[in-house]
C-alpha cells in the first residue's frame, strides 16, 4: 500500500512517486509519503535526529516491510533554486534518497550510483 499525506499549504510536484516507491521498495512494502513544511521537518528533524534545524527528507522505518518518508517541500524548493535545477528534481531526488535509506543503505559511492540510475530512469 502507498499514500501521500499533503500537510503543507504548496502543491507536490507532479512525479510518479508511487512507481519510485515500489521500484526502490517492492509492491509489498506498505509506505506513506508526508509532504511538510520547515516547522514540522524541524521537530522532527529535533526529536530523532537532535538537530535543530529544518531536514530536506527524513526516513522512518517502522518494519522490514513498513516505513514513511516525510519530505519537506520548502527545503526542496530552495535547494532546487540554489543548484539550479528545477523543484520536481529536486524533490524526486530527495524521496529516492529517503527511500533507499528505508532499504537500508548508508551514505556513500553505493548509495549515490544508485540515485543516479534511479534519477535518470524516472526524471
Amino acid at each position: 500500500m502507498f499514500g501521500i499525506v499533503n500537510l503543507t499549504k504548496r502543491h507536490p510536484p507532479r512525479v510518479v512517486w508511487q512507481e519510485i516507491a515500489e521500484r526502490v521498495l517492492g509492491k509489498g512494502y506498505d509506505m506513506s509519503l508526508v509532504f511538510v513544511g520547515d516547522a514540522r521537518s524541524k521537530a522532527l528533524n529535533r526529536l530523532y535526529r537532535k538537530k535543530n534545524k529544518p531536514a530536506n527528507v527524513l526516513s522512518f522505518p517502522i518494519s522490514p516491510d513498513m516505513g514513511e518518508v516525510v519530505l519537506n517541500l520548502k527545503q526542496a524548493e530552495s535547494e532546487a533554486r540554489s543548484l539550479g535545477i528545477n523543484a520536481r528534481r529536486q524533490s524526486a531526488y530527495l524521496f529516492i534518497h529517503g527511500l533507499l535509506h528505508l532499504k537500508g543503505y548508508r551514505h556513500g559511492s553505493t548509495m549515490e550510483r544508485t540515485e543516479r540510475e534511479l534519477m535518470s530512469r524516472f526524471v
